[in-house]
């Protein structure tokens, strides 16, 4: 498993010095709410409307448990889309590098794990694509 991380890690960070990819939608994914199929995470599950560190959340119900989940910091605008991967999705020859982000650029990305919460119950990789640099993460820091 260890191994498995360590390769995903490894992607993720070749991913980072990348162009990524824009979701087909339009403008109006930049700014909250964006347009269905997008619901608020916390009208699906038992979470906060905003969580702090990732922002107000918004995902496809049906790319579930994966996401992408775009954040939004307080003023409505897309600050980060994170991919929620759970641990027995994850495959030594896991390919990452396609991740898509509504921005269609890429400032740096965070990859932590998470032991599971709501939405998500299992042990997981929590992999945000950032929009903005890094000193304006405190966007959603609270």
């Amino acid at each position: 498993m260890f191994r498995t991380l360590l390769t995903t890690a490894a992607t993720v960070l070749a991913f980072s010095f990348g162009t990524a990819t824009a979701l087909a939608a339009g403008p109006s994914i930049l700014t909250a709410p964006p347009p269905a199929p997008y619901k608020a995470v916390s009208s699906l599950v038992k979470l906060p409307d905003f969580i702090p560190g990732l922002g107000q959340l918004f995902v496809n119900p049906d790319t579930l448990p994966a996401g992408p989940f775009l954040g939004y910091d307080h003023d409505g605008k897309l600050v980060s889309t994170t991919y929620m991967i759970p641990l027995s999705m994850m495959k030594p020859d896991m390919n990452l590098k396609d991740l898509k982000a509504p921005a269609g650029t890429v400032d740096h990305v965070d990859m932590m794990y998470n032991a599971g919460h709501p939405g998500v119950a299992e042990p997981h990789v929590h992999i945000v694509l950032w929009n903005v640099p890094a000193a304006q993460e405190s966007r959603v820091a609270k």
